[in-house]
């Protein structure tokens, strides 16, 4: 079935000026223009199928991961779909270890972030031709065809390629049990639409009450920019939710470790589940040292979005510096790096929360998620899929929220195409979109 040589690469910048207000901030990240670097594969194949993949983005330096696309490009094009996936490892590696672009990693940063959006178009593409949903291709591949898509280089001092084969092996019990059990009631979400830094105490109420009626019964919010403002703001979400909802909490990276501790101490009254991104993301000593002082307290330590790769987490984990893991589908290499992430959490006991929200992160890592439960975790406790309401409209085949889960993608693919209207307005800086926007700047 697989078949056809990429004849063509394009990526497009792609950003919606959500700085006009729609939208609250975090602790760090200001007026943030949700954006893309959105990558189209085409091939010669007779049945036009292409291949879509995007990395998320807030705006600035969006052009930045669109070079370094350009710059990959060569490793893809004109290559034969089944080539690549006949030795995924081998293409991913290619990608990872170019011998020059690799010095601006390795494996991190603008080159990373390019690498993931070519390999979600490329794995996009794969579960097109297949005629399945992402999920639905990595539930059925054989373990042996599936453990081919990863590179265990640097983690097999905690996981090698035999280990990983035993737990995909035990995974296969009671496996179409899950995957009806995903089918009929979806994976469990938790909402982070509520309550953003920026938001009065009226839009607050308003968004957790309407939530509250539609189901949600997990909450976020964000925290770190002044303590005084976090402990009222938690208060009064906590009085809204009621005391048996659940409620996490997200620093965004903002403080030093004796801080985080400190002020954790301090919302320890609101019983969060935990707390996300306390410190800076490559502090993985002052994670655990954090993890320590906050379990007495019932609080746990929660990161991933801006892991830089497999590596960071397997020393997390090794280090015991969280206690919920949050893959990013579009920081690590795509789905080949996310699997090795998801085998290691299964290893270390450690329940796998994934970020979603921006651009197409829902869409991307719901399949990620299922994928998890019915092949690999087998379990749902203290487990949950972050879900941010906003800018969906624009996917051709958006998520599907049914009773605060996500319910399971049917379509073929990875849920990553972007309708064609949205990508031509909102092309930066020549849409329509943005030229208005920008001339109103101007004005």
């Amino acid at each position: 079935m697989v078949q056809g040589r990429i004849s063509r690469v394009s990526v497009h910048d792609v950003r919606f000026p959500t700085s006009l207000g729609a939208h609250g901030s975090d602790a760090m990240h200001t007026d943030p223009d949700y954006s893309a670097a959105y990558v189209i594969l085409e091939t010669d194949a007779e049945d036009g199928l292409k291949g879509h993949g995007i990395t998320f983005t807030l705006g600035k330096g969006t052009e930045i991961v669109v070079c370094a696309v350009n710059a990959l490009a060569h490793h893809v094009l004109n290559k034969d779909l089944r080539d690549i996936v006949g030795d995924f490892r081998g293409f991913y590696r290619q990608l990872t270890s170019d011998g020059q672009l690799r010095w601006i990693g390795p494996e991190k940063g603008v080159v990373h972030l390019a690498t993931a959006a070519v390999l979600n178009a490329v794995w996009d593409l794969w579960a097109k031709q297949e005629r399945k949903p992402l999920w639905k291709l990595l539930v059925d591949m054989d373990p042996r065809m599936l453990l081919s898509c990863i590179d265990f280089r640097y983690i097999t001092d905690v996981l090698t390629e035999e280990e990983a084969y035993e737990i995909l092996q035990k995974g296969q019990v009671g496996k179409k049990e899950r995957e009806e059990q995903m089918l009929m009631h979806g994976y469990p979400a938790y909402t982070t639409s509520c309550a953003w830094l920026g938001y009065s105490d009226d839009m607050l109420q308003q968004l957790c009450t309407e939530a509250l009626k539609s189901g949600w019964t997990r909450f976020k919010v964000k925290v770190g920019a002044d303590l005084q403002d976090d402990i009222r703001r938690c208060r009064l979400i906590r009085d809204i939710i009621g005391p048996e909802k659940t409620l996490m909490m997200d620093a965004n990276q903002r403080w030093d470790v004796p801080e985080a501790v400190e002020w954790m101490s301090k919302l320890a009254e609101f019983k969060p589940l935990w707390i996300e991104e306390p410190t800076s993301p490559d502090d993985i000593l002052g994670h655990a040292t954090i993890s320590k002082a906050l379990a007495p307290l019932g609080i746990g330590v929660a990161t991933g979005e801006q892991c830089h790769n497999r590596v960071i987490f397997k020393q997390l984990l090794q280090a015991k510096a969280l206690q919920f893991l949050q893959i990013d589908s579009c920081r690590l290499g795509s789905v080949n790096e996310n699997l090795s992430v998801l085998l290691m959490a299964k290893k270390f006991g450690v329940p796998v929360c994934p970020h979603a929200g921006g651009v197409g992160l829902c869409e991307l890592v719901q399949h990620l998620i299922i994928f998890d439960f019915i092949s690999v975790s087998a379990s749902l406790t203290n487990r949950m899929c972050e879900y941010v309401d906003h800018l969906h409209e624009h996917f051709k085949y958006p998520v599907i929220i049914k009773n605060a889960s996500y319910m399971p993608p049917k379509e073929a693919g990875y849920s990553t195409e972007m309708k064609e209207e949205s990508v031509k307005k909102h092309q930066y800086p020549d849409g329509e979109v943005w030229k208005k926007f920008l001339a109103a700047q101007g004005n």
